[in-house]
C-alpha cells in the first residue's frame, strides 16, 4: 500500500482543514477511505441501536495538486485506515501559512499519516514541520462496513433553514430538555419542539422549500408518494446529538437538507461544491 499527496494552494489547504475540524466535532474516531479518486471519512454507527453514523465524500482533485495511492491489490485499489480526526486537524491548524503540504503514509514506529510542510521564513533557509498521525489499518475482510449508506425511504424532505440560526435555537431549548421532536412536511414547513411536564416550546418555519426528490422518492407507491403534502413526519432525538453536529459545522454548504423516516431517524445532509457530508441521528421513544 501506498499513499502520498500535495496541497499547493492555501484556500484549498485552509478548506482542507475546515471539513476536518468539522469531522473531529462529529466524531473521536472514524475510518479514512482513499481510492484513486476520493477520499472518504466514515463513522458507521449502528444507527437501530442508537447510535449515529457519518459518511464524508471529497473529491481529492479539488484538494490536492498531487494525489498517488495504490491499494492493498489490484483488485482492491482501495486503503483503509482508523484515524482520529482531532489529531489531523491539531496538525493541519498549525501549518496554515505552508507554501506545500505533504501527506504521506508511512511505517515508523506504527503506520503514520505523515504531514511534512514547508514555512516561509525570513531567511534563505527552508523550515520544515513534520507531525506523524498514528492510524491503524483496517483489514480487507472489514471493509464491507464502510460502504457508503444507502438513502433512507424517507417520509419527508426538506431544505433546513440557516445552520447558524437552527444551532442557536437547538443551543437554547438544550437548556430545556435532553430530547427535540424534529417534524417537516411536503409544504416547506419545519418544526423544532420541546415537550415535558413543565414547558411546551416550538420553534416555527415556513418556505423553506422541498428538494426534488421528496416528490419523486418511492416512485412505487411509497410514502412520499401518497403522503398528504400537510402532513407532518417526525422523530424525536436526543438534541445532544443534534447540537455537536451544528457545533461543528464548518464546511459553509450550499445547501443543507433533511430526510425524515417517521419515528425512526433524521438524515442530515450538507452539500458544497466538491464536499458532500450525510449525518443520520436515530429517534429515541
Amino acid at each position: 500500500m501506498k499513499f502520498r499527496g500535495k496541497i499547493l494552494d492555501i484556500a484549498c489547504l485552509n478548506h482542507f482543514t475546515r471539513v476536518i475540524t468539522t469531522i473531529s466535532k462529529l466524531t473521536k474516531t472514524c475510518v479514512l477511505r482513499l481510492t484513486p479518486d476520493n477520499l472518504f471519512f466514515v463513522l458507521s454507527g449502528k444507527v437501530a441501536n442508537g447510535g449515529v453514523s457519518m459518511w464524508c465524500e471529497l473529491s481529492q482533485a479539488n484538494f490536492f495538486d498531487e494525489y498517488q495511492m495504490e491499494g492493498v491489490s489490484p483488485e482492491d485499489n482501495e486503503i483503509c485506515l482508523e484515524v482520529t480526526p482531532e489529531n489531523l486537524s491539531r496538525a493541519l491548524k498549525t501549518l496554515q501559512n505552508a507554501k506545500a503540504v505533504k501527506v504521506k503514509l508511512t511505517k515508523k514506529h506504527c503506520p503514520c499519516l505523515t504531514i511534512a510542510a514547508e514555512l516561509p521564513t525570513l531567511s534563505s533557509i527552508n523550515r520544515v514541520v513534520t507531525h506523524d498521525v498514528p492510524v491503524d489499518v483496517i483489514p480487507r475482510r472489514l471493509w464491507n462496513e464502510f460502504k457508503e449508506p444507502s438513502m433512507p425511504d424517507f417520509d419527508v424532505s426538506i431544505y433546513l433553514p440557516p445552520l447558524k440560526t437552527l444551532k442557536n435555537i437547538v443551543d437554547r431549548m438544550k437548556n430545556l430538555s435532553n430530547f427535540l421532536v424534529m417534524e417537516a412536511n411536503l409544504s416547506g414547513e419545519m418544526n423544532l419542539k420541546i415537550e415535558t411536564d413543565l414547558v411546551s416550546v416550538t420553534t416555527h418555519f415556513k418556505d423553506l422549500g422541498n428538494p426534488p426528490w421528496g416528490d419523486e422518492a418511492s416512485q412505487d407507491g411509497g410514502p412520499s408518494q401518497s403522503r398528504d403534502p400537510e402532513d407532518m413526519a417526525q422523530a424525536r432525538v436526543d438534541i445532544r446529538k443534534l447540537q455537536q453536529f451544528l457545533m461543528g459545522q464548518q464546511v459553509n454548504p450550499s445547501k443543507a437538507m433533511c430526510n425524515i423516516v417517521h419515528e425512526r431517524v433524521v438524515h442530515l445532509i450538507l452539500l458544497h461544491e466538491d464536499v458532500s457530508l450525510q449525518y443520520f441521528i436515530p429517534a429515541v421513544a
